[in-house]
């Protein structure tokens, strides 16, 4: 497996810890514990910068592009599927803003959240069973080595130094309340 796909995977572990613990979340405001509105708009931030900002920018800033150029089509291919599960994910997450802003008891907030937990599930699993491996299949040992350095350098200009690790920080310290 090539670098920049193990990045990628990577990220989705992380993703998929978010959710545990997203859930995790929810199911205490069923239980009638008050989660905080901050925490949730701090974890909301976890999903806006890390799941949106980094890991489906460098893929819709750099993997799809060079999957399209391979000759992998957007439309009617994974890539189209991908990338409209990436909006359908941003509509949710204002979903769950919406809800944490209006006060974050009740349903609106869960339906936006596990909706979410669902969708991210399921693209994770397509990318990581699909699209991964025909990135590795179209790609040339070359374009996938320098997929990995864009990679380090989406994360330093558009994130910002030291914000991966500040994210993780954060979702290692919710995880750890949540659990």
């Amino acid at each position: 497996m090539s670098q920049a796909i193990d990045d990628l995977k990577h990220e989705h572990q992380a993703i998929l810890t978010a959710l545990d613990t997203l859930e995790r979340m929810v199911a205490r405001m069923d239980k009638g514990t008050a989660v905080a509105a901050s925490e949730l708009k701090e974890f909301m931030g976890f999903l806006k910068d890390f799941a949106d900002k980094c890991h489906h920018g460098k893929e819709e800033g750099l993997l799809f592009p060079a999957l399209r150029r391979a000759g992998v089509p957007q439309e009617g291919g994974p890539i189209g599927v991908m990338l409209s599960e990436h909006e359908q994910g941003r509509a949710l997450i204002k979903r769950m803003e919406q809800a944490v802003d209006a006060g974050p008891k009740g349903g609106p907030f869960k339906t936006a959240a596990l909706e979410y937990s669902r969708l991210l599930r399921s693209h994770i699993e397509k990318e990581n069973l699909v699209l991964f491996p025909a990135a590795e299949r179209a790609l040339a040992p070359g374009e996938l080595q320098d997929l990995h350095r864009k990679f380090d350098e989406h994360e330093e200009t558009v994130m910002g130094k030291g914000r991966h690790e500040e994210l993780h920080e954060m979702l290692k310290r919710l995880k750890t309340k949540y659990s």
